[in-house]
């Protein structure tokens, strides 16, 4: 009888293990997405998001999917490093909901000339076939240059 509580202990804290690797698996990922970003890599960039099943919401539609977002930012982002400016992440919670998901959700800055941005990502993360890939995006924007509202 006394293994019984240590076999407890010893599976609560592998699954504690399991939970902080998965959260560092995400987190890499969004590193890894972060510096595609920032050199210009958009194919890399999308390859943190599932493919093709990835829902995609910013400025209050649907984007049509994994290619319609890559079409998306190489049409709005690409070209001149100006354009696509600099990427960050940042102030970055994951919380898990099961051994094959998670929330994401965390502010981002892209740093540009031209129409900067700041904002919120919000983030379905799914684990598919042993890797994280966000399953759903949803992203609220705003131009830090503007005058605030009141």
């Amino acid at each position: 009888m006394p293994l019984a509580p240590l076999s407890g202990c010893a599976q609560t804290q592998a699954a504690q293990v399991n939970v902080s690797q998965d959260e560092a698996e995400i987190r890499a990922l969004i590193a890894t997405m972060e510096a595609a970003w920032n050199g210009g890599d958009f194919e890399g960039y999308m390859a943190g998001f599932e493919n093709p099943g990835v829902v995609f919401v910013s400025g209050g539609r649907i984007q049509d999917g994994w290619q319609g977002t890559l079409d998306h930012y190489v049409r709005d982002y690409g070209g001149a490093p100006e354009r696509r400016g600099q990427l960050h992440f940042y102030d970055i919670s994951v919380e898990m909901l099961g051994p094959d998901s998670a929330m994401l959700v965390s502010h981002y800055q892209l740093e540009r000339p031209e129409r900067a941005q700041q904002g919120i990502n919000t983030r379905l993360m799914r684990k598919i076939d042993g890797h994280w890939v966000i399953a759903l995006n949803h992203v609220s924007s705003y131009d830090p240059h503007a005058p605030a509202q009141h």
